[in-house]
């Protein structure tokens, strides 16, 4: 069933979600807060956009102009929907296309910055898949892999820009040799941690197309209190502005 929730934190903004997928997690509210996004940043692609919430945040932080890929048809309806009820329709643009098409819309190099909250899980001969094939698509890697996606963030970005992604904390050396492998240097490293004492679940990894050499590691975000409630250092991340 088709729902439209406040997203949370963030004055007069909506989110259309379908109750019977899963709705946007913290990861979509994590990372457009992570990315570093200055003045001078002019596009910005977000891979994967599904119903659109890193678009509408990352719209409260920058007049750049925001592009999000999705490839499901009904996530894309949806987040259309979302950029339509939030007018953000002259900021934020969607294409309904699987991003390895990504040439018949944009030149290479084209972003100063792009993002990415892509599927976590690879595929293997017997890994265990959600029978929704909309959820089999969003956490598998059923259509694109992380070396897919890094590799066409390095082509189309900048010199020098800025590509980040969230993902799980297991994959981090995959992800650290993919970014070295298509020449994006390792800047800024955030690990979340469900709760204290438990080991990271999540990790935000920013990087800069042909950057120099040397990683800054941010202090460590802890997601949830004992009780489960969101601690109040997460809690600051839903407010627009902070």
């Amino acid at each position: 069933m088709k729902v439209i929730n406040d997203l949370i934190g963030y004055k007069d903004k909506k989110i259309v979600q379908d109750t019977e997928w899963f709705k946007f997690s913290l990861d979509s509210v994590l990372l457009p807060r992570f990315v570093t996004i200055n003045k001078n940043v002019k596009n910005i692609l977000d891979i994967g956009t599904g119903n659109a919430p890193i678009p509408v945040i990352l719209s409260t932080r920058t007049n750049a102009k925001i592009y999000g890929i999705e490839i499901q048809k009904d996530l894309y309806t949806l987040a259309m929907e979302t950029i339509k009820i939030n007018k953000l329709d002259k900021q934020v643009s969607l294409i309904n296309d699987d991003v390895k098409n990504i040439d018949q819309h944009f030149e290479s190099g084209f972003f100063d910055v792009i993002v990415s909250n892509p599927p976590f899980f690879k595929i293997y001969e017997k890994s265990k898949t959600n029978l929704d094939m909309h959820k089999v698509i969003a956490r598998h890697e059923v259509y694109l892999t992380l070396n897919e996606i890094i590799e066409i963030a390095s082509r189309y970005l900048k010199n020098s820009g800025t590509f980040a992604i969230v993902h799980r904390s297991d994959r981090f050396i995959d992800i650290i040799e993919c970014l070295k492998k298509y020449n994006i240097e390792p800047k800024k490293i955030q690990f979340v941690y469900p709760k204290n004492n438990k080991d990271a679940n999540i990790v935000l990894i920013e990087g800069r197309k042909n950057g120099n050499p040397g990683v800054k590691f941010l202090p460590p975000i802890i997601a949830h209190n004992e009780d489960g409630s969101y601690t109040n250092e997460v809690l600051q991340y839903f407010e627009e502005g902070k």
